[in-house]
């Protein structure tokens, strides 16, 4: 039943350009929709015992960035490293997207929207002058920087991938929130994320100052600022933006409150295609600055995301974006493929990249 519904919504999602209704405050998709598809420090697996006789039990072993581990035998003999190829990650994403069809209980019905939001935020700290940052450490794992404002929320995401981290325990933390983006793009009815492995988890030291994440108040000179320290050009800045098509600001959190558009849980151009089509006026309530439809009133634009059409540069790129799903589709997957690898040592090369298959 939810891989059923999944293809619908992607089916429908991609056609001519049909738009989704207005729905409830909380705009759920049906039950059947939401089962197939968002914004604390979480310990190691606890390493196993041995006994005083000298029976050594199964054991793992974390280490390194590639995730090996070592199995042990009756006489704890070494029987060689474990390198996890495709197929082990593909049982990784596997869990991912399990998870996500069963526990729907988070937000519009699933967690997808926060895994990206958490991989996103994971990688945008990356600084190309000082090579500092990036998704390479998982340093959000720690405080001061699980405790960054830009970061509120995201323990939500961080606790739904334990059980993940516990079944999984060779996988670093810093590919598994990066493999668990990319795994939500690709169950919320959006575009093949190509992935490879090679982070290293890092330590408290590790931690990246505050700031480096997008401000949402702010003009489009803060955006160029912001993703410009981390190497993005106009087009790529626009296409990250695009982000903002799944899940919904919380007041709790960001101050801010409400969904982007109409199916928060699928993975749309909808987003472009509202700042376009739309009229946005500035909300009257008690928070910060924020834009609301004048359709339905139900609808949330940040200042940022109105920045991006009042620039004629972004502007052209959002009018892209909205016309055609496919353009917007490959031009996000590649730059966010980019965002996800930035300040990352690979071994491996980008041909080398997996392209796991989405859950049916």
């Amino acid at each position: 039943m939810a891989s059923a519904a999944r293809s619908a919504s992607r089916a429908f999602l991609r056609s001519s350009g049909a738009r989704p209704a207005a729905r409830s405050a909380r705009f759920a998709l049906p039950a059947q929709v939401r089962a197939s598809t968002r914004r604390g420090y979480a310990s190691e697996a606890p390493a196993g015992k041995s006994s005083s006789f000298g029976i050594w039990g199964i054991g793992l072993a974390v280490a390194g960035g590639a995730g090996a581990y070592f199995y042990l035998n009756g006489e704890a003999t070494p029987k060689g490293p474990f390198v996890p190829t495709q197929a082990d990650y593909q049982k990784v994403y596997d869990a991912i997207a399990d998870r996500l069809a069963n526990e729907t209980d988070y937000d519009d019905g699933s967690y997808g929207p926060v895994l990206v939001r958490l991989a996103w935020h994971a990688s945008g700290t990356y600084d190309k002058e000082t090579g500092t940052g990036g998704s390479n450490g998982a340093t959000m794992r720690f405080a001061p920087e699980s405790d960054h404002g830009a970061n509120a929320g995201l323990k939500h995401a961080r606790d739904f991938l334990e059980p993940i981290k516990a079944q999984f325990p060779w996988i670093t933390y810093s590919d598994l929130w990066t493999l668990a983006g990319s795994a939500a793009v690709q169950e919320l009815g959006g575009p093949k994320i190509p992935w490879r492995p090679g982070r290293a988890d890092g330590d408290i030291a590790a931690c990246t100052p505050d700031g480096r994440l997008p401000d949402a108040s702010k003009d489009h000179r803060h955006i160029r600022a912001v993703f410009g320290r981390m190497g993005f050009d106009d087009r790529e800045m626009v296409a990250l933006c695009g982000a903002h098509s799944l899940g919904r600001a919380h007041a709790d959190r960001s101050g801010f409150d409400g969904p982007w558009d109409f199916s928060p849980t699928v993975f749309t151009n909808e987003f472009f295609r509202l700042l376009v089509d739309e009229k946005w006026n500035q909300r009257k309530w008690n928070g910060p600055a924020q834009f609301t439809d004048k359709g339905t009133s139900t609808l949330m634009m940040l200042p940022t995301d109105l920045a991006l059409v009042k620039d004629k540069a972004f502007k052209q790129h959002v009018e892209r974006y909205a016309k055609d799903s496919d353009v917007f589709f490959q031009e996000f997957a590649d730059v966010y493929v980019k965002l996800l690898e930035l300040g990352v040592p690979f071994k491996s090369k980008p041909e080398d990249r997996f392209v796991f298959k989405t859950s049916e």
